[in-house]
């Protein structure tokens, strides 16, 4: 069976560069949403400001998640996204789980996801379609994978804050590698 070749992108942060890789022939609904994003340069002022720990999460969570989400805007700012949302794409359709180092859509409820993305931290089957995290039990849209830099995403865990939503959000700059 032939590899299915991943799109390439750039996320540079302080702490250094991570490649990710989209798969758009799993999951081309979210791939293409974010490489609209992307291209589009709705990213070009995106931030880190979410960085979930097991340490920073509300007591009694009951499915705790740990998970860096970056985009634009960001949850503080009150404009309105400059896509429309993208119809959900759940772990069962795409075959893709939220493993350590996934790329995945976040959403409230599903088919609202555009703006916001978050990358794993080890392991999150909670978030994968059935996991608790969500009580729609939907599950989020993982749509890619760190291809390199898992050494950077671990030197941004250690900026995280008492509170997940962080007060001084990280820039970063995104783009594709051509």
């Amino acid at each position: 069976m032939a590899q299915n070749k991943l799109a390439r992108i750039r996320l540079e942060t302080e702490d250094g560069m991570i490649i990710l890789g989209i798969d758009e022939a799993r999951a081309p609904l979210t791939a293409a949403n974010f490489l609209a994003y992307v291209d589009g340069g709705h990213l070009d002022d995106a931030t880190i400001y979410r960085i979930v720990t097991l340490a920073n999460q509300a007591a009694g969570t009951l499915h705790p998640i740990e998970v860096i989400q970056f985009g634009s805007p960001g949850p503080q700012e009150n404009r309105a996204p400059p896509l429309p949302p993208v119809p959900h794409e759940p772990t069962s359709q795409t075959r893709l789980r939220h493993l350590a180092g996934t790329l995945s859509l976040a959403r409230n409820a599903p088919g609202s996801g555009g703006h916001g993305f978050f990358i794993c931290i080890g392991a999150q089957p909670e978030l994968d379609e059935g996991g608790g995290r969500n009580p729609d039990g939907a599950g989020f849209a993982a749509f890619g994978k760190i291809v390199s830099g898992t050494e950077v995403l671990l030197k941004l865990v250690e900026r995280a804050e008492p509170t997940e939503y962080m007060r001084s959000p990280l820039r970063v700059r995104i783009g594709r590698l051509f």
